[in-house]
């Protein structure tokens, strides 16, 4: 008797197992829910004179990819030992430039070209004084890389950036869900310069106007006369190489690089450098003019340190025998400006600069 209650008490407790094991089997598994990222578009701001907008297909601009560009161009992680940031050559207060001969890299090494000025990026072709780059989205990375500018390599770059509690989120919530990489870091810098759009100087608000010298000065009106007449009328002959409107500078990649008569002999070949042709030693990039005033000092090597030092090279010391001087050079030798001319040239250039743009927020330090 008690061995059968025993047996009986065993199968009890099998069939309560089973049962259970049934409800269990009966359940439905929950729902896991999965992060959604829906990133916003960025509208760029138009008006009726500028240029039509260049977009990536592949890259979009943004709010939450501009945003990332942002914290990365002005963020010192993205040198070796944080202590350099993009920024650091390129400052809002000078046009995006440092204000400097040459730059400094980490460790304050010093470089050897200029810095060049950051504003209306989506519609450049060449990059760097060399032109060694034909994409904003391969410039960006480069100077990170470079050894004597900001020293660190991608990969270790993206380890900080997956560590950091502020921009793995960041990289998700621009890039639906994926987490920091070269690429991204490229695409998040390039949407944030193609919004840095400068076409608000004095000059451009002369469109639609006709009390001209209600928003310019005389001497302004005659420099902008003198800078787009050939030497034959009496003007300065500027207009060969910068206006390309409304840029005041070359756009295709076949006229942007020239030799403009700088040296006889060549410490730095530019170009030649990238293409390995002798035809191209001594060429660099021709730079736009907008915001000319605050982007000094002057040329590839920072050699002039005023409007007036660049004027005076034009006027008299252009070197015509320069190996692959451009033929607009030596037609231009011949130029010779008076001291008045000189000023009208400077002042019809500083309506050039863009105060909107040099003073808009948006572009700004946002650890600020």
């Amino acid at each position: 008797m008690k061995a059968f209650n025993k047996w009986k008490y065993k199968l009890s407790i099998a069939a309560v197992l089973m049962l259970m094991l049934l409800v269990k089997s009966c359940r439905k598994d929950p729902v896991v829910q999965s992060e959604t990222y829906t990133a916003t578009p960025y509208i760029l701001e138009s008006k009726p004179w500028y240029p039509q907008f260049v977009f990536k297909q592949d890259n979009p601009l943004t709010v939450e990819g501009v945003a990332l560009g942002r914290m990365l161009f002005y963020d010192p992680i993205m040198s070796l030992d944080s202590s350099i940031s993009c920024a650091s050559c390129h400052r809002q207060v000078f046009g995006f430039t440092d204000n400097l001969s040459v730059s400094k890299g980490i460790r304050g090494q010093i470089l050897t070209r200029n810095s060049m000025p950051l504003h209306n990026m989506m519609w450049n072709n060449r990059f760097f004084w060399d032109g060694r780059v034909t994409s904003l989205r391969e410039q960006v990375l480069l100077p990170i890389q470079a050894h004597n500018e900001m020293d660190l390599n991608l990969y270790d770059l993206v380890l900080k950036l997956k560590a950091s509690a502020r921009y793995n989120p960041m990289f998700k919530k621009a890039f639906d869900g994926k987490e920091p990489s070269p690429a991204l870091i490229a695409k998040a810098i390039e949407q944030f310069l193609f919004t840095m759009v400068s076409f608000n100087s004095k000059l451009d608000q002369l469109h639609g106007r006709t009390d001209t010298l209600n928003v310019i000065s005389a001497s302004a009106l005659r420099g902008l006369n003198l800078f787009m007449k050939p030497i034959e009328s009496g003007g300065a002959d500027c207009f060969h190489c910068h206006s390309n409107l409304p840029f005041f500078g070359k756009t295709s990649l076949e006229e942007s690089m020239a030799n403009n008569g700088l040296d006889l002999v060549f410490t730095d070949n530019g170009f030649g450098n990238v293409t390995g042709s002798p035809s191209d030693i001594g060429k660099f990039k021709i730079p736009n003019l907008r915001n000319i005033e605050l982007t000094g000092p002057y040329m590839h090597d920072g050699r002039f340190q005023t409007l007036d030092d660049v004027l005076d090279f034009y006027g008299a010391n252009v070197k015509q025998t320069s190996p692959n001087i451009d033929p607009n050079m030596i037609h231009n030798i011949q130029v010779r400006l008076t001291q008045q001319q000189k000023d009208d040239i400077v002042e019809f250039l500083k309506t050039l600069t863009d105060d909107t743009f040099l003073n808009d927020k948006r572009f700004s330090d946002p650890f600020k």
